[in-house]
């Protein structure tokens, strides 16, 4: 028997009527937003649009002030500690700024939540893990490198791989081509499809990038004053008379 679409597809992220202010400052204004299960999702927007303040909200970093959030069928404002930090290992987050530790090799600082989080793994399971992450993202021969030693684009990587070894099922990247040249934002995007399609996460992806936005994404979220004003393809979301996504688009590209 035939299953129609809509039963088929699994809602992984659910987002309804979310508001959050800092004092006066409202950033989100009623945000409603559906991840489902395998589907990459970028949100687009100028810088102060609520962007990253809504994939914070999304792994329990910051909360709401009003409206809900549902990840992997949890409630994350109104789950205990412990839930969270569970639910957290299963949503992966890559920093923009990668967040490495300095004093620790490439392959210490991808082993380091594995045996944080994972205490019963054995060694060998450990570095055999950190190996089919490292050669994921093309970096195995940096295994023994030091952060300060790898490029921008290479520290990217191996943030993202950090987030990939604990096998997460949601990937939230923040702005992952900021400060990087066009040949290491290349392939950061193309790593990014390669992830979805290689693990099958389900992706929010944060960025300004069109070329990203453009390469990375099945579904264009376009955020302007804390609110989604328009979402679909690429093509759809850019199809438009609006001045503000058509402005958008002519600094990225004109």
């Amino acid at each position: 028997m035939q299953t129609n679409s809509a039963e088929q597809t699994e809602i992984v992220i659910d987002i309804k009527g979310l508001y959050k202010s800092f004092g006066n400052n409202h950033v989100l204004k009623g945000v409603d937003l559906q991840v489902a299960r395998g589907e990459n999702v970028v949100v687009l927007g100028r810088s102060g649009s609520g962007k990253s303040v809504l994939i914070k909200i999304v792994c329990g970093l910051l909360t709401q002030d009003k409206g809900s959030v549902t990840v992997l069928g949890e409630d994350v404002k109104n789950i205990n500690h412990k839930q969270l930090e569970q639910l957290r290992l299963k949503v992966g987050f890559s920093f923009q700024l990668s967040a490495l530790y300095d004093s620790m090799t490439v392959k210490e600082n991808i082993a380091f939540p594995l045996m944080r989080n994972f205490r019963e793994l054995s060694k060998s399971e450990v570095n055999s893990r950190v190996e089919d992450v490292l050669n994921s993202v093309s970096l195995l021969k940096s295994k023994d490198q030091y952060p300060a030693e790898l490029s921008g684009g290479q520290k990217k990587r191996i943030g993202i791989a950090r987030t990939l070894v604990l096998r997460p099922e949601i990937m939230l990247y923040d702005e992952p081509t900021a400060g990087l040249d066009p040949i290491s934002s290349i392939e950061i995007n193309n790593l990014i499809r390669d992830i979805s399609n290689q693990f099958g996460v389900s992706s929010i992806i944060i960025t300004h990038d069109l070329v990203c936005a453009k390469t990375t994404g099945d579904r264009l979220v376009m955020m302007f004053d804390g609110v989604v004003q328009s979402q679909g393809t690429f093509e759809e979301v850019f199809d438009t008379e609006d001045e503000r996504i058509k402005s958008f688009y002519q600094y990225n590209f004109i």
